[in-house]
């Protein structure tokens, strides 16, 4: 189609580089073929993070793998930003000097 679209993501790795490698080299493939991908970008990106939570832990078990990561990731579709976030990562907007609240982090004491 002709929108414009640009996506960006940051993993942190807890115990080790494997989830987090596996999730750079994934997530933006599984959010490029959800079928929801032009109608509803939220919810590919949503079903993205599960999908490939999904295929790292069936690697991590066959592979015996202890390794978890933390991710946020930015897709701009035309001149919206939507953002997705697994974990205690963040992301700040920075508007004109002035600093964007766009989301709330995860944190153990919220559901």
């Amino acid at each position: 189609d002709d929108v414009d679209r640009a996506y960006f993501a940051v993993f942190d790795g807890h115990g080790g580089v494997d989830a987090a490698n596996y999730s750079a080299t994934h997530l933006h493939v599984n959010v490029g073929l959800h079928e929801e991908i032009v109608k509803n970008p939220a919810e590919a990106l949503k079903c993205s993070f599960q999908k490939t939570d999904e295929m790292f832990l069936f690697k991590a078990k066959r592979e015996k793998l202890r390794s978890g990561t933390t991710g946020v990731c930015a897709l701009i579709v035309g001149n919206q930003l939507h953002i997705a976030w697994l974990g205690d990562s963040q992301v700040m907007l920075v508007q004109q000097g002035k600093a964007v609240t766009l989301m709330e982090p995860h944190k153990p004491e919220r559901e």
